[in-house]
């Protein structure tokens, strides 16, 4: 079998690439999309063509011989693009990963590295492959040299042999230079004859072969000024002509031997897989395993027994709960690793076992972990109080990135290219065929795990002091799990008899709605059918169509909203929704998750989950009961507290999220209008609408509302017109005027996105990051994202690390009075406890203070509270 010589223009496919795919990136924010599609290609090439031997050629420089005897050579072309020009360097790693020999050279182009490439493998008896973007080295084309040409995307090639060229042109290969000569390329500012496009062209090399013989032949072509072109341009046809040829008699200084390609390393293109963020292509590698990429011997003991020796000051523990809701389900096992070794400890022996027991809630003794919370909550649902924990990798790899703590150990671990660790979906599988694999894969499974953190314990801790966040990880995100662990595992009391209660009220009520609406509609059908609805709506009651979908009318909330005004139906139809929606996931959804045993919901806090740091809430989602309708607020009294004679305390921050604009903003209006305890919108209302204050009127107020907090989530003047309902040019008028009133804001709106742009990423009060890959896109509507996210995310995300600083106060303050009041839920600027009626006159003291002074901003935070027999009546 023939060799076979793969040739690749490396230019051309990167650009190709990068054009063919959207802006992808990975978690650090480097752009990948040509990076991803070159990949993409190389592999199907490698599949198709199984070469021999392999090259990619780049172009050294902008100046080639070209440009000698035509400075304009390529003179029109657009400057890199900076997302291209970045990848790169990523791109040349990978080549090098799959062991293919990359060449440049001085004063030459990639196509004249693989002209001459390209016939000399001819010569000594090699099949040869070209790929490209560029049809120019389609004039290489023999019957053992193919070129390919992209031709839709990335993958799909054209396929050039001398039997095409003439199928496609009309012509040799050896007569595309003339046509390039005749017609010119705009791509490489190759001027050819004015007026001759490829037609022409074509006609006049089919009959007379070559530009030269055209040249020769002026007195039999028609057409005057053809004639009169060709006559006056005969030296620009003939010097494009020159520049279009390709040289194959470059002097390269490597041979075909060097070229020799057998296959890639499986482990170095995953380890860069993995940092590029390409982990669909992970199954492609040869169909390769995690295991058979990574993973090393590792020997461990078993424990049968646990004593002193095992038990050290320092270790990295693993407490295994496979679900995704901790608080229902058993530890499948332990495993610990220090300076004594590796140990796995089956679950029934560490839990029998008082010396374990000891080690575990000794604060002396030093845990790192993955994911404290889980450890915490499981240990304690066994009767263990965990303690001691001074590092979860988790957090670590959250407050470093929060998209890199998307996962488990092994997907962090990854992130640092340590791959000694399986995923737990590889282990356990996942869906319906999730199973407990037998204990001595389950014990490796353990060890890996704990030896991961061990490994990484120290890199991570470096990386967050350069970035000035140790202290957030152990002063704020670390205690803050014990406290959060403590409010899931206490839980909050359900009244359920009063959930049933308020299900057949809202089934009385449905009924009635439906009725009404049938009554509107003049006829019965399904109401949660988009598909009848629509027909009702837009052809029976002849309502205007706002939108329509591949499948018919839009009859999505938006699309009712506006159609409010013009009949009654649409309102009934509307609050159907809303109470079918509580009835199914509040009511219901509530009934499914009360533990028989407790009386209560366990949600779990996700503490590294958002991008802000603001905390999220799960099985079941207490954050989200909607409020801004009667019967939503009414859900909240279903949450009741544990004992008859306690109370539920509620306490929110004021407008916190203005009052840190105001502090970081340094706007000496908005600072004076809340050290004068002034209410904030109706001031605003006054600025933007030029009255006094007795003349602002609650529809301005509203107005001014809208405006102030579309302003910290860097809304837009049509985003405030939708919010609004006035003309967008309204709506900027209001943004215009809210600036001149507060210039500090405007100037900080400015100056955070520069500085996104600079570092790349935006950082709370207390130094927690955001990174915006985004911010520097070409395109407008993701850069514009990405910098309204620049300008809200270092007010919402302090405003988020300000209640966590406050429950971790609070929670020792409580525990300094030694109160039983009890932290129950926190609801974005909210935090609820339960406490009994006599510590309520204390805590009115106690809750604000705390609050209050959680941090020092410019402006002071203020806190309300309510309290009363159920989170509803604590309003």
């Amino acid at each position: 079998m023939a060799n076979k010589l793969v040739l690749i223009d490396g230019n051309s496919i990167a650009y190709r690439a990068f054009f063919a795919l959207p802006l992808l990136h990975n978690d650090k924010g480097i752009h990948t999309n040509a990076i991803y599609g070159f990949t993409m290609m190389l592999m199907k090439l490698i599949e198709e063509e199984k070469p021999t031997h392999m090259l990619v050629a780049f172009d050294a420089g902008k100046t080639t011989f070209r440009h000698e005897v035509y400075t304009e050579y390529k003179g029109g072309r657009q400057k890199t693009p900076p997302e291209l020009s970045e990848q790169f360097p990523f791109l040349r790693e990978l080549l090098d990963a799959y062991n293919i020999r990359t060449y440049e050279l001085e004063n030459y182009e990639a196509d004249d590295i693989i002209g001459t490439l390209a016939t000399k493998a001819e010569k000594e008896g090699f099949d040869v492959v070209i790929i490209s973007g560029d049809r120019d080295l389609t004039q290489l084309a023999s019957e053992r040299i193919h070129v390919h040409v992209t031709k839709k995307g990335i993958t799909d090639m054209e396929r050039y042999t001398p039997e095409y060229v003439f199928e496609k042109y009309g012509l040799t290969p050896a007569q595309i230079v003339d046509l390039k000569g005749l017609m010119g390329d705009a791509s490489d500012n190759i001027p050819g004859v004015p007026g001759v496009g490829e037609k022409t062209a074509l006609k006049l090399l089919k009959e007379y072969g070559t530009i030269e013989h055209v040249l020769a032949s002026l007195e039999h072509i028609s057409g005057k000024k053809l004639k009169e072109n060709l006559q006056t341009y005969r030296e620009q046809a003939l010097l494009s002509k020159q520049l279009a040829t390709i040289h194959r008699d470059v002097p390269l200084t490597l041979s075909l031997d060097e070229l020799a390609w057998q296959s890639y390393d499986a482990e170095r293109v995953a380890t860069l897989f993995q940092e590029l963020g390409f982990t669909s292509l992970m199954d492609k590698i040869g169909q390769i395993s995690q295991e058979q990429l990574s993973l090393t011997d590792i020997s461990f003991v078993t424990v049968q027994a646990i004593d002193e020796h095992m038990l050290t000051k320092e270790g990295a523990l693993v407490v295994e709960v496979m679900d995704a809701n901790y608080h229902q389900a058993p530890i499948l096992g332990f495993a610990l690793v220090n300076e004594r070794g590796h140990f796995f400890i089956p679950t029934d022996i560490a839990l029998a076992s008082s010396r374990f027991k000891r080690w575990l809630e000794d604060e002396q003794c030093k845990k790192s972990v993955f994911d404290a919370k889980r450890a915490i909550v499981a240990l304690k649902w066994n009767g263990i109080e965990l303690k001691g924990v001074d590092f979860d990798l988790l957090l670590a790899a959250y407050l470093l990135n929060p998209t890199d703590a998307n996962g488990d150990v092994a997907a962090v671990a990854k992130t640092k290219q340590y791959t000694d660790v399986q995923s737990d979906e590889e282990v356990y599988g996942k869906g319906a065929k999730q199973a407990i694999p037998p204990t001595n894969v389950l014990a490796e499974h353990l060890v890996r795990k704990a030896k991961a953190i061990a490994s990484l314990k120290e890199t991570y801790i470096q990386e967050l002091k350069r970035n000035e966040q140790f202290e957030l990880l152990v002063h704020l995100e670390l205690p803050l799990t014990f406290i959060l662990a403590q409010m899931e595992f206490y839980g909050v009391k359900v009244d359920v008899d009063r959930l049933e209660q308020m299900g057949k009220e809202f089934t009385a009520q449905l009924e009635q709605i439906e009725q009404r609406i049938y009554e509107l509609a003049g006829t019965t059908f399904n109401i949660n059918s988009p598909k009848q609805l629509g027909t009702i709506l837009f052809e029976k009651l002849q309502l205007p169509i706002v939108k329509k979908t591949k499948t018919g009318y839009s009859t999505s909330a938006d699309v009712l909203e506006k159609l409010a005004p013009y009949h009654e139906i649409i309102e009934q139809i509307l609050h159907y929704r809303q109470l079918g929606k509580l009835q199914s996931t509040y009511v219901e959804g509530l009934m499914k998750v009360v533990r028989k045993d407790t009386g209560k919901v366990h949600t779990i806090f996700q503490q590294a989950l958002t991008q802000t740091g603001r905390l999220s809430s799960t099985e079941p989602n207490l954050q989200n009961i909607p409020i801004r309708i009667e019967e939503g607020r009414k859900i909240r009294q279903a949450f009741v507290p544990s004992s008859d004679d306690w109370v539920i305390f509620a306490a929110d921050y004021s407008q916190i999220e203005l009052r840190v604009l105001a502090h970081i903003a340094n706007d000496e209006n908005l600072i004076a209008a809340f050290h004068h305890d002034l209410d904030i919108h109706t001031k605003t209302a006054m600025d933007i609408f030029h009255v006094k204050e007795d003349e602002v009127t609650a529809h301005m107020r509203r107005q001014a509302k809208a405006v102030n907090f579309g302003i910290v989530y860097g809304i837009s003047d049509y985003g405030l017109s939708q919010n609004l309902g006035i003309t967008r040019k309204e709506a900027a008028e209001f943004i215009e005027r809210y600036f001149r009133s507060y210039p500090g804001v405007k100037r900080y709106m400015e100056e955070i996105i520069q500085d996104a742009k600079q570092k790349g990423y935006v950082t709370t009060l207390l130094h927690r990051r955001r990174y915006l890959p985004d911010i520097t896109s070409s395109n407008f509507n993701v850069r514009s994202f990405a910098e309204r996210t620049a300008m809200n995310t270092p007010i919402q995300g302090s405003a988020a690390d300000i209640i966590k600083k406050a429950m971790i106060d609070l929670a020792n303050r409580l525990h300094e009075e030694r109160l039983q009041t009890r932290l129950l839920l926190q609801v974005h600027d909210e935090l609820i406890l339960e406490a009994p009626k006599e510590e309520i006159e204390l805590l009115k003291k106690i809750v604000p203070d705390v609050m209050e002074n959680a941090v020092s901003l410019r402006v002071p935070l203020k806190v309300d509270y309510h309290f009363g027999p159920t989170w509803y009546d604590a309003k």
